[in-house]
């Protein structure tokens, strides 16, 4: 019989001897063929998993040689009378005809499916995941290369894991620990992260009597997880390790009798996007370019629709049970989807535990709200950080839900419309967090029965209560049998009934505060056989030294207990926690912080760990750390005290090298235009970030947005060249998800920065940011007039790259005002510029928009030749965004041309394209441009589901500057539906 194996080297096996299959692009053919077996798979599918999104010229034919070939070797299989392989030709693409049993990762699921029947008993199910497990022959796919074979890769890797650990389970149960020690350690050895398999291993070993051996594993797992990822094992390694060490009874590894390996084991590999199928072309003497397979961009996430926002749960959360039931008592009427929305405001001083007891009832009612949970800390009370404006956080809520850049209106009334539109029907909790006053909270509020919001704030929001309704709660400093609570909790009730009046003289400095008990019970923890009439003493002694404080205020009130709790860090902890008192907040990664210290990633992960142990720090999302507000003063206030203004500067400089060359390289990668701006070099210590692909590049804007903005709001004097430089880099991402208003304001600080140094480069840059804005919020007038600002400065600076781009947004602001004729000389000199910089992805922009132009001049010969120039520079620099929007320009003009065949043929690839690149605005208009095409070759039943295609697309965005499509589209299909009833 002919095999094909995957595990491993691509290779055919007949009757036993290998047969030689080809070169790698071959076997990746042969390769996308098997794992699809019985499944068509078109000549562009098979493009794409062979050359990615770069295929030469001649990659149809060079996929058809090598089908050609791959058929031959089948036919020669079968030529020996073993049971036949066949490669078909079908309408949808080739299929290789075979049993799944002759693919070896067909048949290594389907052993692994069978060992999963209950019935089973386990001597058949280990036999069974033995045969599984024994297919592999290396690494799957060994000496493909690419993004297909990659993912391929992975998943196989991980079911392969997951047969390993259930094989070795049901081994273990058998009680034959010395089958599994040599294969799982081999996997371990590959897969070094996973703890399922070191857990399997640990207790293989421990089995065979080789305790130490477990132990070392446990301690080779540790070291590597600390090293790669800044993590310690999960709690059952570690349990598992605590039992071996202590000689106890094993925590149970097979909590189900049954064999349950994960879902994704036996489910078939999931289809890769394919490109669009366009519709085959008529013949025509038009020397347009046929629309042929496009290199395809990376498939589109779908976004998320129920947010899932709340902050890490809070660790030793006890007490406030008044509170709590006060909460749940709103929530029952939060139940009914009849009553109006709940709003619940809680108040009450710094430090109480606002946070701490919405976080934690939030969590705790999470399931009452099904279709999400939102969370924004408003900064009403941030010592360092701008408050956040109802605009802001309705633009993250906005974005937690999914909503597209483009769906997004710019006005704060009618993005708080589309929000409470979202909610609308919808079971949603909203918290609001720190809060300053009402007029802070009250667009944010949701509007929709069965919604809730909690909102904090050190204010009492009487304003709430008496215009909607809100329930108030005022929470308390913690009485002493409360405090004691806590403490009982964190560091053992022995140790407190052992010392009951040092307990009550520490809890009396806490002053009633968690934030100040839990720094306390932090290092109170830290030395266990301490006394705590030792900790009281030096806390008294703390506290007398810093007598002279103001003791009115609140953070005079802890700073007693925090003076101490610093004293204890070691002097690298310490250092960095001042540090951290610079920071422009709300919150820092991993790397920024580093660059702050000045210190490697690694060090800085052992600084944070021992901050956050000692809770003057949290990690309140993974990989990202913040203060509490008073921590943040107190930091602030050592800082300055403690550190010169050289070390001060020093630190500041590395964290803003570090935050503008790092946006430098995310810029490199969300936009293939370079940017006008040079930049200076980074300092020593830096720790500059590097992106290998356009989503990492993204997810660190999005996770960064906010401190790059307050990064721009707060520099220091002397760093004007940061400002003005960070707004040029982080133009293009604000501008293209819509973040216009946050745009002006960066704008004008630069032009104020670039004013104050005098720099003409800096100025140049800051007119275009400005102009961009305001053309975005509809203010053309003074958007031209920034726009020739800019153009006049770089062309002093003979900056080509910065009058190419001030050109293309001056051709479209007056293409938009109807001057065609201006905007095409716009788009010419942009043109010229672009080639003077050796931009191409640039100059196909340029030379689509004159096409356009062109083409609405009448000019359609020509317009098609710019055109064509720019769809080829495009597919060479893999622009997806110039791709789709010249073939909706292609499509346009041999519409106009009569040429509608191939006009139908070009607004299918910008319409999959639109789609593809997630601009929906501009597949809705598309759309209806195909409609029309269909129309007119009389092909009504296709205009019809076209048309209602971007009705729907439209109805999806519901913006009302759509308002105008939508009606054009309704009077379309009208007309056709006429006309079809007169011909009956």
């Amino acid at each position: 019989m002919v095999h094909v194996h995957l595990l491993g080297p691509v290779e055919l096996s007949v009757g036993g001897q290998m047969a030689e299959v080809g070169p790698p692009q071959r076997r990746t053919v042969m390769a996308a063929l098997a794992v699809e077996t019985g499944r068509p798979v078109g000549v562009a599918t098979l493009i794409d998993r062979v050359w990615d999104a770069d295929p030469p010229n001649a990659a149809r034919r060079a996929v058809h040689a090598h089908i050609a070939r791959i058929r031959q070797v089948c036919m020669q299989a079968t030529d020996r009378g073993t049971r036949p392989l066949r490669l078909v030709r079908r309408s949808s693409g080739y299929v290789l005809d075979a049993d799944p049993e002759q693919v070896d990762v067909h048949l290594f699921r389907q052993l692994v499916d069978r060992a999963q029947e209950p019935e089973l008993p386990d001597d058949t199910k280990a036999a069974l995941l033995r045969e599984a497990l024994g297919l592999w022959r290396g690494e799957p796919l060994s000496g493909l290369h690419g993004q297909w074979a990659a993912r391929m890769r992975e998943t196989w890797r991980r079911q392969q894991v997951d047969a390993a650990v259930g094989w070795s389970r049901i081994e273990l149960r058998r009680g034959d620990p010395d089958a599994v020690i040599g294969p799982l350690t081999d996997l371990l050895a590959q897969y070094p992260l996973t703890e399922s398999l070191a857990e399997m291993l640990m207790r293989a070993l421990h089995g065979s009597g080789r305790s130490a051996e477990a132990l070392d594993c446990f301690a080779d797992v540790r070291r590597c997880l600390a090293e790669e990822v800044g993590t310690d094992p999960g709690p059952a390694l570690r349990s598992l390790h605590e039992a071996i060490l202590r000689g106890h009874p094993f925590p149970s590894a097979d909590p189900d009798p049954d064999l349950e390996l994960r879902t994704a084991t036996s489910q078939p590999a999931r289809p890769e996007p394919r490109a669009p199928a366009a519709p085959e072309p008529s013949p025509s003497p038009s020397p347009s370019p046929q629309p042929a397979p496009v290199p395809w961009p990376p498939a589109k996430r779908e976004p998320v629709v129920t947010p899932a926002q709340l902050p890490l749960v809070v660790r030793g959360f006890i007490g406030r049970d008044e509170e709590l039931a006060w909460l749940v008592s709103s929530l029952d009427q939060a139940r009914g989807k009849s009553s109006a929305v709940v709003i619940s405001a809680v108040s009450g001083m710094a430090g109480v535990g606002k946070t701490a007891l919405a976080v934690h009832w939030a969590r705790q009612v999470a399931s009452e709200f099904p279709d999400g949970q939102l969370y924004v800390n408003l900064r009403g009370f941030d010592p360092r950080s701008s408050r956040v404006t109802p605009t802001q956080a309705v633009r993250g809520f906005l974005d937690a839900f999914g909503v597209r850049p483009e769906r997004i209106p710019s006005g704060l009334e009618a993005q708080v419309g589309l929000y409470r539109s979202l909610l609308a029907g919808r079971r949603v909790l909203v918290v609001l967090d720190n809060a300053w006053d009402e007029q802070q909270v009250r667009p944010l509020l949701p509007g929709a029965p069965g919604c809730m919001a909690l909102v904090t704030s050190r204010n009492r929001l009487t304003g709430l209560a008496v215009s909607e309704g809100a329930h108030l709660l005022y929470v308390d400093v913690l009485g002493p049998d409360a405090a004691g609570r806590i403490l009982a909790e964190r560091i053992g009730a022995d140790r407190l009934a052992a010392e009951p009046d040092a307990v009550r003289e520490i809890i009396a400095w806490c002053a009633g505060l968690p934030l100040a008990l839990a720094v306390v019970a932090a290092r109170a923890a830290a030395p266990p056989h301490r006394p705590l009439s030792t900790l009281a003493r030096e806390l008294r002694e703390e506290r007398n030294r810093l007598d002279a404080l103001d003791a009115g205020e609140v953070v005079s009130q802890v700073r007693a207990v925090l003076s101490w709790s610093y004293r204890a860090l070691s002097s690298g902890a310490a250092r960095l926690f001042r540090l951290l008192g610079l920071h422009p907040g709300p919150d820092a990664g991993l790397p920024a912080i580093a660059a702050l210290a000045g210190v490697p990633p690694q060090r800085t992960r052992e600084l944070l760990s021992e901050l956050t142990r000692g809770h003057l720090l949290a990690e309140q999302v993974p990989g990202r750390y913040t203060f509490h507000d008073l921590l943040r003063v107190y930091a602030g206030e050592l800082v300055a005290e403690c550190d010169d203004e050289r070390v001060r500067r020093e630190a500041l400089h590395r964290m803003l090298d570090h935050y503008l060359h790092t946006a430098r390289a995310a810029d490199a990668l969300v936009t293939p235009q370079p940017n006008p701006i040079e930049l200076p070099a980074a300092r020593p210590g830096a720790n500059v970030g590097d992106f290998a692909d356009y989503d990492r590049a993204l997810a660190w804007f999005t996770a960064e947005c906010t401190v790059l903005l307050e990064v721009v709001r707060q520099a220091p004097k002397g760093f004007e060249g940061h400002v003005w430089r960070l707004t040029a880099v982080v133009t293009t991402y604000l501008d293209r998800h819509g973040y216009w208003q946050a745009l002006e304001d960066a704008g004008r600080r630069a032009m104020a920065a670039a004013l104050l140094e005098d720099d003409r480069a800096g100025q140049a840059g800051a007119h275009r940011t400005l102009g961009l804005a305001l053309d975005r919020l509809q203010h053309p007038a003074s958007a031209r007039e920034h726009y020739t600002q800019a153009l006049e400065l770089f062309a002093a600076l003979g900056n080509d790259a910065g009058q190419a781009r001030t050109c293309q947004h001056l051709a479209r602001l007056s293409g938009s005002q109807g001057d065609r004729q201006q905007a095409l000389e716009h788009a010419r000199r942009s043109l010229r510029h672009y080639r003077a910089a050796g931009d191409r992805a640039g100059q196909s922009a340029a030379l689509n928009h004159m096409g356009w132009q062109l083409a609405h001049l009448g000019d359609y010969q020509r317009a098609l030749s710019h055109c064509q120039q720019a769809l080829a520079l495009a597919l060479e620099t893999e622009d997806f965004n110039g791709l789709a929007h010249t073939w909706d320009s292609l499509g346009h003009i041999h519409h106009q041309l009569g040429q509608h065949h191939e006009a139908v043929d070009c607004y299918h690839q910008a319409a999959e394209l639109f789609h593809a690149t997630g601009e929906r605005n501009h597949e809705a208009r598309c759309l209806t441009r195909l409609g029309v095409c269909y129309d007119s070759i009389h092909e009504s039943a296709r205009a019809q589901d076209t048309w209602t295609r971007a009705l729907t697309v439209a109805a999806e965005l519901g913006l009302p500057e759509q308002e105008e499509l939508r009606t054009e589209i309704h009077r379309r299909l009208l007309r056709v539906r006429l006309r079809h009833h007169d011909g009956a």
